[in-house]
């Protein structure tokens, strides 16, 4: 007797499916859902013109990437300013990334070198914000802070500490943007100026210094919003 072999999900609704995730996770991150806001299926499936399982499938996929929680018989919701995984998460880049920038400074080559001043020039001529975007930062410029970020750590020559800086980062992308619509005075040109040029000194100190406290910076500004959010409902 000849089986079957199990059939995958078709093309449709594979391609339904990421256009529905993108849709939530570019929703997310512009601001559209506020912290602490419900993510329905039924009247998201609605609103799409999708079924509920498609709905379904993104949203899991929006909650393995830390954009959303999924609550005990509560459904889906965009995780809270309160949310105490962003200081934990901001403590553990603060430990890690400061000491494999130190690696990277001390290994990095000339190549090296040259990615993090193209690195560094990219983000700086790049707009933070644009209209159409909304008030949070452009997806252009996030793109381009990640890649600086993440080439002053590549001369550590560690894939290992390489690809637990992508997990942390994914996982705090969403309160950095929070952290930055509300502390707009911010100088973050500044601060991105002063990592390139401490490491291009080849000054792990300094290097490690600044990036601490650039971590710091963020985290606390997320605090602050907590707390005159907590002000105002109190």
């Amino acid at each position: 007797m000849t089986q079957t072999a199990p059939t995958s999900a078709s093309p449709g609704k594979q391609m339904l499916s990421e256009q529905i995730y993108a849709h939530l996770r570019d929703a997310i991150m512009r601001g559209t859902y506020a912290p602490g806001d419900a993510l329905k299926p039924q009247d998201l499936a609605r609103e799409q013109g999708v079924s509920l399982a498609v709905v379904r499938e993104a949203l899991v996929r929006v909650v393995g990437e830390g954009l959303a929680d999924r609550l005990p018989n509560r459904g889906f919701a965009v995780p809270a300013f309160s949310d105490r995984r962003w200081q934990e998460i901001a403590e553990a880049r603060r430990t890690i990334e400061p000491v494999v920038l130190r690696m990277s400074v001390e290994r990095g080559d000339v190549e090296w070198e040259a990615r993090v001043r193209a690195a560094h020039h990219r983000l700086a001529r790049t707009p933070a914000y644009v209209p159409e975007e909304g008030e949070h930062y452009s997806g252009t410029w996030s793109e381009a802070h990640r890649v600086f970020h993440r080439t002053l750590l590549e001369g550590c020559g560690n894939p290992v500490l390489l690809a637990t800086f992508d997990r942390m980062w994914t996982a705090s992308e969403l309160a950095r943007r929070w952290s930055a619509q509300r502390v707009p005075d911010r100088d973050h040109v500044g601060e991105h100026r002063q990592l390139e040029e401490a490491a291009l000194a080849r000054d792990a100190d300094t290097a490690a210094e600044v990036l601490t406290r650039h971590l710091t910076m963020t985290a606390a500004g997320l605090t602050d919003c907590t707390h005159h959010e907590a002000t105002r409902e109190s």
